[in-house]
């Protein structure tokens, strides 16, 4: 990545300046400049708002796991740019989040299930296998991955792999199970419990995640016949997006490029080759497919291009040169 494309990054908000610096930059997490990008982030009016807003948990019920605008989506942006127990009302949030723990161990969020689909019609604590798992990587990103209640939910959550992946798995008390077979992996909760499980040494290497990396790249692999949970890896699943909140390419590489193992899998640098080809002269990337509800933000227009899918891509890239 030549210097001309570092300062267009380092050209964009405090938030994105903190993560090339620390990403791809490799400035710790210690260093000066780091520390005041920090405290300008914490400044900032947009990115004080959610944490203000974040403080509030659990907000409206989660009735649309694809929602970009529900809370657990702004706590994993908040994660995403670099916030930690650290900063101010971060500790407020995971305190909330803690607060509500199923007996299996797991953080619950507030979820409404219609009574159609077998619900109570109104929000309820509860868990799912596509939110779970966020909650607690956000607490692990936090900075409390050590503690004891945090480790006993990822083994929990780790516990409920299948030999083909993690499936549609849901609380008791919730009469609920997406559109799919019993048996088929659910590809959003699969991808997104690798994501958790990256986060420890010792799980990284895990039998879990071996199969789970398996089965996502298998996924792609056979992506004309396999669409598990109406999954598909089509056009829409090739288009640059962000946040990274969903199952895309570009979220799908970001987390298998955090397994060094799989550096060499051609299906992945099939993926990675189809990512590169839509750079630009200057080697820019813009975004293909937005999030319509968060209109104003830099990676939410089609026009030019996003300093913030350009980092990621990146940031993939440099992963798999290390």
């Amino acid at each position: 990545m030549n210097n001309e494309l570092i300062n267009w990054l380092l050209e964009g908000p405090e938030w994105l300046q903190y993560k090339v610096k620390a990403d791809l930059l490799s400035l710790s997490e210690n260093n000066d400049e780091l520390i005041l990008c920090k405290d300008k982030i914490l400044k900032d009016n947009i990115i004080s708002g959610l944490i203000k807003e974040l403080n509030e948990w659990p907000g409206a019920p989660l009735k649309n796991h694809k929602d970009s605008t529900h809370p657990i989506h702004k706590l994993s942006f908040l994660v995403d740019i670099g916030l930690n127990i650290k900063d101010t009302g971060i500790e407020t949030i995971a305190e909330k989040i803690i607060l509500h723990k199923s007996s299996e161990g797991l953080f619950q969020s507030l979820i409404f299930i219609p009574e159609h689909f077998g619900g109570s019609g109104e929000g309820k604590w509860s868990w799912m296998l596509c939110d779970a798992p966020l909650l607690v990587y956000a607490l692990v990103k936090f900075g409390l991955g050590g503690h004891s209640d945090i480790k006993n939910a990822v083994r929990y959550l780790a516990s409920l792999v299948s030999d083909n992946g993690w499936r549609c798995i849901v609380s008791p008390e919730l009469k609920f199970r997406g559109p799919g077979k019993k048996e088929d992996p659910c590809p959003y909760a699969t991808l997104i419990m690798l994501k958790l499980l990256a986060q420890y040494e010792d799980l990284k290497n895990s039998t879990e995640c071996k199969i789970c990396t398996e089965c996502v790249l298998k996924l792609w692999e056979n992506s004309r016949e396999m669409h598990p949970y109406m999954f598909y890896m089509g056009t829409d699943f090739k288009k640059l997006k962000a946040p990274l909140l969903w199952y895309d390419v570009l979220h799908v590489l970001d987390i298998l490029t955090l397994f060094p193992w799989l550096k060499e899998d051609k299906r992945l640098r099939e993926m990675l080759e189809i990512v590169s080809s839509k750079a630009d002269n200057e080697g820019k990337y813009t975004p293909e497919s937005i999030y319509t509800k968060l209109n104003g933000w830099e990676f939410s227009q089609k026009k030019e291009p996003s300093r913030w899918i350009t980092f990621l891509v990146y940031r993939i890239l440099n992963r798999l040169k290390a």
